[in-house]
């Protein structure tokens, strides 16, 4: 597993997941039991990305074109949608596998290996990942968890990464055109989120948990299709008096 690599699923799960979230979080998230471990990774991660990888997705932006952009962009997600056909089989989702198989053969075959996204006119791009695959057939999450260099996850979805980072391009790979594949996937993810993040630091009070309420929100929706069920309520402290026994 290289930095690139890992780096990249970071960039991707810290901020578009996060953001993302808020627009589905409904209620405060429960207890975090592993916060201030989480809290010091997650300071290590903004450094590194401080210091090392926005200047370089700065950099990219500025000396390549749009379109050139875009069709890398492309390539890295025809990937993940071959992956994501797999992920909807696994989950017994037949029509959509077959809708995302035919999305990642059509953009293969006809759009020069997925750097043209010839598809996208007329199936809908519904990315899943092994660990939605697990939160299908009922493994709970477990506790949120902050990874160094991959950022935010939980125990399901660290369990699931093994999978998922296979199917990263550069799995495919040798040496060293494997480190070039995960470093041009890397500047490239975060070239894409530039705009969003520097967002994210204006509006966030506490960059930390408004990241880790929505990324839980978030994986939560994708588990359950856009429609999760109602969370019960935890019990309040007056709920715990009440309920014992008068002596």
């Amino acid at each position: 597993m290289t930095a690139c690599r890992v780096a990249a699923l970071w960039l991707a799960g810290t901020v578009a997941l996060a953001l993302g979230g808020c627009a589905v979080a409904t209620a405060p998230i429960r207890g975090d039991p592993l916060e201030g471990m989480n809290r010091a990774v997650f300071s290590f991660n903004e450094a590194i990305d401080d210091a090392l990888l926005e200047p370089l997705a700065t950099g990219y932006q500025a000396v390549l074109p749009q379109f050139v952009r875009m069709s890398i962009d492309n390539f890295f997600r025809n990937f993940n949608d071959g992956w994501s056909a797999v992920n909807q089989l696994l989950q017994a989702k037949p029509a959509a596998a077959l809708e995302m198989g035919l999305r990642f053969s059509v953009n293969t075959v006809f759009g020069f290996g997925g750097f043209v996204d010839i598809a996208g006119a007329g199936i809908e791009r519904r990315p899943e990942d092994f660990g939605q695959t697990l939160g299908r057939w009922g493994l709970p999450p477990g506790p949120f968890l902050v990874l160094p260099l991959l950022g935010p996850s939980t125990l399901r979805d660290t369990t699931a990464l093994a999978l998922d980072l296979r199917a990263l391009p550069g799995a495919f790979l040798e040496q060293p055109e494997r480190f070039a594949v995960d470093t041009l996937q890397l500047i490239s993810v975060r070239a894409g989120l530039l705009s969003t993040t520097r967002t994210l630091d204006e509006i966030a009070l506490d960059k930390y948990s408004l990241i880790r309420d929505g990324y839980l929100a978030r994986r939560r929706s994708l588990v359950y299709d856009g429609d999760p069920p109602e969370e019960p309520e935890e019990p309040s402290d007056n709920d715990a008096t009440e309920a014992k026994p008068p002596k």
